[in-house]
């Protein structure tokens, strides 16, 4: 299967599909992310112990690519500790903003992120959240925008 068979087939199967959607309870840190461009608009809940993430869930409303990223995401920090989360943040932005970036083999799904970049106005429909949770990890009430 080829990048551009999986980007279509995991945005879509994410995308119908959201895994982790939902709240958690106080006291997971939370943030609110708004992409003023499309109208995305999420938040994300995560519950840290031990500098590791133990839980993570999100909701809101938003296209295919942004509930997509936010499945996949919430798949791929569960169980990572706060330095591996921003390793993994740093590779997904420079995945979606750089156009040669190598696409890793360690990135499973996120791989499909890497069509993304072929749509330079999406790039921030699937970094939303990415920038949310961030937020969310540095205990910041300010809500993230796109803009």
């Amino acid at each position: 299967m080829d990048l551009k068979d999986l980007y279509r087939d995991v945005i879509l199967d994410h995308n119908k599909a959201p895994r982790n959607r939902g709240v958690l309870a106080p006291p997971a840190h939370s943030a609110r992310g708004h992409n003023p461009l499309c109208g995305d608009q999420l938040t994300v809940y995560v519950t840290v112990d031990d500098g590791v993430v133990t839980d993570i869930r999100f909701e809101g409303t938003g296209c295919a690519i942004s509930v997509a990223s936010a499945s996949l995401m919430t798949e791929a920090v569960k169980g990572k500790s706060r330095e591996q989360v921003t390793a993994l943040f740093d590779t997904v932005h420079h995945l979606l903003t750089e156009a040669d970036a190598p696409v890793p083999a360690s990135l499973g799904k996120l791989a499909a992120l890497s069509g993304v970049r072929e749509f330079p106005a999406r790039v921030k429909c699937a970094s939303l959240c990415w920038h949310t949770l961030n937020s969310a990890l540095a205990g910041s009430d300010t809500p993230i925008s796109t803009e």
